[in-house]
């Protein structure tokens, strides 16, 4: 069981969610880069960190939407891991690294395709050195869905999801509920201009098949919500018949009871993203999965100590325990 006592300062799901982004103080950290194309011919930009010890574990780290490897939340992972004596390699999911992606083709929730690639790669590049996973919001929902599909042949010995949005239909529909909808209208923002540099830099480079896909997805006015950008862009670019199809077949939930590896779950049950009753039940679980809910906690927050030396469960808690499934040792939490 972990220890995490909520900052008494930061009542409510919201002050969790916001402090850090808003308020933690940079980490700058000095990465190696490195472009990865992908089998479609497109590419990810992938950041380096930690020692490179061929005995010790490697672990991949996966950012929310709109994030980046530049996240706070996978700097401070990427920091603490490197304590341990740990290399990690923080993805930026496609056009996220801070240079449109080559294709027309975005991220989304389901992009379980991509992460193989990933995990291929550095099987590659560290031949016979054990792998991990840690993702959060979006990226827990990529990566969970990634262990269900892969069974008992996940290459990964351990995995964590933080803050998923179990159903992403739900979770469509939380974010237009109160205070929430702050959140929406950024993530709207954000997203609608991802796909505008795209279409401006396709005209600019003249590639003319990938701006065709784009530009026959129509005008992206009129677009507030999940739903009619799930709808018009997502599902249209990516295969899926509709939003409704795009969450049904993406949404982590449905893959859960597949997942094989030692996977550990964090949630809140005042994240102000997700329904309590999007979480699932404990029957839906793989054998070898943990649930962690905790009261407090918000989105991507769980911040603890006090108002002068504000502390980082996440980062405490993350090393720890993937060093006891992978019999590495750690520091306690």
């Amino acid at each position: 069981m972990s220890r995490f006592r909520p900052a008494r300062w930061l009542p409510g799901g919201h002050l969790q969610t916001l402090f850090s982004p808003l308020l933690r103080r940079s980490l700058p950290l000095q990465r190696e880069r490195e472009r990865l194309t992908l089998a479609d011919g497109d590419f990810l930009d992938l950041d380096w960190f930690g020692p490179d010890n061929p005995e010790q574990p490697c672990v991949i780290l996966l950012h929310g939407l709109t994030g980046s490897s530049n996240s706070l939340y996978i700097l401070g992972q990427q920091r603490q891991l490197a304590a341990l004596g740990w290399r990690s390699v923080a993805v930026n999911w496609r056009g996220c690294s801070g240079e449109p992606n080559h294709s027309a083709r975005a991220y989304h929730s389901g992009a379980s395709d991509d992460l193989a690639d990933v995990v291929k790669h550095v099987l590659l590049r560290c031949p016979g050195r054990t792998l991990a996973a840690a993702g959060f919001s979006l990226g827990g929902n990529v990566l969970l869905k990634y262990l269900g599909e892969c069974g008992d042949d996940c290459p990964l010995g351990a995995a964590v999801a933080v803050s998923v949005p179990f159903r992403l239909d739900e979770c469509a529909d939380r974010l237009q509920e109160g205070f929430s909808r702050v959140y929406q209208s950024r993530f709207m923002r954000d997203m609608l201009a991802y796909v505008s540099n795209k279409k401006r830099l396709f005209q600019h480079q003249g590639w003319h098949s990938e701006h065709a896909r784009l530009d026959a997805l129509g005008s992206m006015d009129g677009m507030d919500t999940f739903w009619d950008f799930d709808g018009r862009i997502t599902a249209p670019l990516h295969g899926y018949a509709s939003a409704e199809d795009y969450y049904r077949r993406c949404s982590s939930r449905f893959f859960l009871g597949r997942i094989q590896r030692p996977c550990l779950l964090i949630q809140a049950l005042n994240d102000p993203f997700v329904y309590p009753r999007s979480l699932p039940q404990l029957d839906e679980l793989g054998p070898r999965t943990e649930f962690e809910l905790h009261q407090r906690g918000g989105h991507v927050g769980f911040v603890e100590g006090p108002l002068w030396r504000p502390g980082y469960y996440l980062e405490r808690r993350i090393p720890t325990w993937l060093a006891a499934q992978l019999g590495s040792a750690g520091k306690s939490a």
